[in-house]
């Protein structure tokens, strides 16, 4: 494939569905041994369903592997089985992501993760919970039950992945300034590199690698234009690339009409995107002194002019002044880097009370939403009597009836939670389960 074939392939944007595994049956089974009149309840739980993470690698720079597998699925959990067998857990799905991507909510656009460093995890959708077995639910006074929990649901969540492109350095100018010959005369990286306007269409990485282990890693980014701050050109669509540099670093053509001019037009379109880019350390990097023409306008107008940030003269093609811009980068990238490390403050832990439930009024009754009674409905098996006399311990035990009580429910007033519509009646809300359940399915 060719290396524009490759540049259509970036994909910075992605909406994906993520679905954890569902939590193992229980299974309700008994002792028959030889010479054993009274085997006991043996049951074993089911196993939990798989979680799904998102992780960061740097060995990636493009969503494009999720825009073709836009819906995920962690394996299940394995039911459990008689003689006490437990189900086998569902494996934990593990989704690579490059670094920079941050991680949004689809319905609600709220961040919940910003994956930076190579190896971060975020934890996207929790499998669910494997059902008990018959075995587990054995008491002193309840030795032979007769019921085992189902497994729960896993999660599903849908997400929006953007992309925004981490690098020491960001290399900024208008189309055909040079920025793609710079990038592969100071690194690695293979641009596609031509004499024709917006040659780069992505953002292309490249590590500099200096003496001593010291490396920098260097973006170049599409060329920008007059109104790119408005969506004009590549507009938008790249500009958010450069929000992730460290330092700012400004390519000039010597061989502009007006070089200063150029400079403006950059600053101007980076400052009306957003102010970030003011306090961003920057150098100007004036290219294509190989031209004789150029390397005289440098010196009778830049050299002599007093500048607020440092200059450099350079030519890409030949690689003069190359190794002086490197190293005076390199420094500024350091003092970056050691500013960031000190500003950073370690992330307080707080710990909130978080009710079990809460009630809302609605027309007709009253829904209850909390995460421990929707799992107990979800868990029990509706069709057997034991496993709902069991559930009605457990919503009595998590306060659901007295709570109830105290916003005066009405016998006969239904309990929505969840998908579920339920009958009170009393202090008892399990009484009509299977039959409300029925209703709901065939009418």
């Amino acid at each position: 494939m060719t290396q524009q074939g490759k540049n259509k392939l970036f994909i910075d944007e992605v909406r994906v569905r993520l679905t954890a595994g569902n939590g193992g049956n229980g299974c309700v089974s008994f002792r028959r041994e030889k010479y054993v009149p009274r085997g006991g309840p043996d049951g074993g739980d089911g196993g939990d369903g798989g979680n799904i993470y998102f992780e960061a690698t740097n060995k990636l720079h493009t969503l494009i592997d999720l825009k073709y597998h836009a819906h995920s699925v962690a394996q299940r959990g394995s039911h459990g089985s008689g003689s006490n067998k437990h189900g086998k857990s569902g494996e934990d799905l593990i989704i690579s992501v490059p670094c920079g991507t941050i991680i949004r909510d689809w319905e609600t656009e709220e961040i919940l993760a910003d994956l930076k460093e190579d190896g971060q995890r975020f934890l996207a959708v929790r499998g669910g919970k494997g059902g008990r077995g018959n075995a587990r639910f054995v008491t002193s006074t309840y030795q032979v039950p007769r019921f085992a929990e189902k497994g729960e649901k896993g999660e599903e969540r849908e997400f929006l992945l953007e992309l925004k492109l981490i690098a020491d350095v960001g290399i900024v100018g208008l189309p055909n300034s040079g920025k793609s010959t710079l990038l592969s005369a100071i690194t690695s990286a293979k641009p596609k590199i031509a004499d024709y306007p917006f040659t780069t269409l992505t953002p292309n990485l490249g590590v500099v690698s200096l003496p001593g282990y010291r490396t920098i890693t260097v973006a170049d980014i599409p060329g920008i234009i007059e109104g790119a701050s408005e969506g004009k050109g590549l507009g938008h669509d790249f500009l958010k690339h450069i929000e992730r540099t460290r330092i700012l670093l400004f390519l000039i053509d010597m061989g502009d009409p007006v070089p200063e001019k150029t400079i403006e037009i950059l600053e101007h379109e980076l400052e009306t995107y957003s102010p970030m880019f003011k306090e961003k350390p920057r150098v100007y990097v004036f290219n294509k002194l190989d031209i004789p023409e150029n390397q005289s306008s440098f010196n009778k107008q830049i050299k002599k002019k007093e500048w607020k940030v440092p200059v450099f003269g350079i030519s890409a093609i030949t690689k003069k002044g190359i190794n002086t811009l490197i190293d005076a980068i390199y420094h500024i990238v350091d003092e970056a880097r050691n500013s960031e490390m000190e500003e950073s403050e370690p992330l307080e832990t707080r710990y909130v009370y978080e009710a079990p439930f809460k009630i809302y009024k609605e027309q007709s009754g009253f829904r209850v939403e909390g995460k421990r009674i929707f799992q107990a409905l979800q868990m029990t098996d509706m069709e057997n009597e034991e496993a709902v006399q069991y559930l009605q311990k457990v919503l009595s035990h998590l306060g659901l009836f007295r709570a109830l009580k105290r916003i005066q429910a009405k016998d006969g007033d239904i309990i929505y939670i969840g998908d579920y519509e339920l009958i009170y009646s009393g202090d008892i809300i399990a009484k009509n389960i299977a039959e409300s359940r029925d209703k709901k399915k065939h009418g």
